[in-house]
This record gives C-alpha cells, sequence and structure tokens, in this order.
C-alpha cells in the first residue's frame, strides 16, 4: 500500500491525475457520473466507451487495479440485488443458460451492475489520487455547504479511530471465547456495537464541547496551500 502518510484509501503518487486540483476532479467526477447514469440502459456501446475512458485515466493515475479491485467490495450489494432483478421482475421470459428469467429485469440489473461499477471505481480513482484534505479544499472552492464540508472532515479524521476501536474491542471478545462470525454469538456483538455507538457519541460531545472553549463560532479555521 502506498498511502503512508494519506488516508487508507489514497495511494500516495506524482500522476497527473494527483496532481490535478482536487475542485477540478470532483466536477470531472460528477459530470462523468451524470453522463453513466443519463445512458440508457441497452446503449451497451456506451457503457464500453465510458468504461474505456474510465480505464484510461486510471492508466495515466498510475494506481494498480491490484489495489482498485480489493476495495470495490463495497459495491457487493448493489451486485447482489442486481443477480436478482432477473428473477423478482415481471414481464416477458426469457431463457439464459436453461433457466427462466424476466426479459426487463435481465436488461435492468446488466444496466445496474455496469453503471454501479463504473460508479464505484471511478469514486475510488478520486479517493486513491486526492488526500482527504486536499478534497476538502476542493469542496470549499465550490462552495459547498459550510456544515457539510465540515461534518466530511471530521467523519475523515475519526473514522480511523473509531475502526482501531471497534478492532480493540473485536480482540478483547475473541479473548474471551466470542466469535463474533457465530450467531449464538451475535447478542454480544450487537451490545458491543450498541457500546461503540454511545462511546462515539460522548466523544463527540466532549470534542465539541473542547472546540467551543477555544472559541469555535460554526467555522473552521482556512488552511490553504500557498
Amino acid at each position: 500500500m502506498g498511502a503512508g502518510h494519506g488516508h487508507r484509501l489514497h495511494f500516495h503518487g506524482h500522476s497527473p491525475v494527483h496532481r490535478a486540483p482536487a475542485h477540478l476532479k470532483v466536477l470531472a467526477l460528477l459530470g462523468f457520473m451524470l453522463v453513466v447514469v443519463a445512458t440508457p440502459r441497452q446503449a451497451y456501446a456506451v457503457f464500453a466507451v465510458e468504461a474505456a475512458v474510465l480505464l484510461v485515466v486510471v492508466a495515466l493515475s498510475r494506481v494498480p487495479l491490484r489495489y482498485l479491485l480489493p476495495r470495490m467490495v463495497v459495491e457487493v450489494p448493489f451486485v447482489v440485488f442486481a443477480a436478482l432483478m432477473p428473477f423478482i421482475a415481471h414481464g416477458p421470459r426469457t431463457e439464459v443458460l436453461g433457466v427462466s428469467v424476466s426479459e426487463p429485469g435481465l436488461v435492468a440489473g446488466v444496466a445496474l451492475l455496469v453503471k454501479g461499477t463504473i460508479g464505484v471505481l471511478a469514486s475510488l480513482t478520486l479517493a486513491a489520487t486526492t488526500e482527504p484534505q486536499d478534497l476538502l479544499r476542493g469542496l470549499q472552492r465550490l462552495r459547498a455547504p459550510d456544515l457539510v464540508v465540515q461534518i466530511m472532515g471530521f467523519m475523515i479524521r475519526y473514522l480511523d479511530v473509531v475502526t482501531a476501536e471497534l478492532g480493540r474491542m473485536m480482540t478483547a471478545l475473541r479473548s474471551r471465547g466470542c466469535d463474533p462470525r457465530s450467531p449464538r454469538h451475535w447478542p454480544v456483538l450487537a451490545r458491543s456495537l450498541g457500546a461503540l455507538f454511545i462511546r462515539s457519541y460522548e466523544r463527540g460531545e466532549r470534542v465539541h464541547l473542547a472546540m467551543l472553549s477555544r472559541g469555535y463560532d460554526g467555522r473552521l479555521p482556512q488552511t490553504d496551500k500557498p
């Protein structure tokens, strides 16, 4: 992993995509995704062109596909839903590998899978080539609501903290003979997640009070790079 000093999704590099201004990359991603979403379901040639453009950007970024592909696991729920659509949708039926499926559902499922895959890969490419703080500055330059930018900033700062705390809780549970993957231990896991939520909420309250005591007035100080 090449992001020793950045966020876990960031891949440290010096490619043209890495050096591009963050606000331009956000605009490019937004425009690209609007085009992908607006593409008709059966325009497979257009999907191929969009995928080719995305792969060219990935190649220019010099981020290895072996780095991006494992992180596409977030797409699994969409894949499951897309796989179910041919079986639960109504309309004319057709056969695929000897199995009767709904033709409209099959078309919709394939389109959902293609659009979801392109969208996830494009988003991961942005995350891999943009430092979190640069992304926040880019959103500020785009005049994103101040409150939204602050929430995203705190999420980035404390996501690793909460994840590390969850890891310590899981280690403590396993050391006491609790297997989080076992259904009979799920009640214990649920209580542990509830405790983690309460701890995180209380941590947020303490941080907010500490910020107020230091003069926080609803706006974070600007730290733009020269």
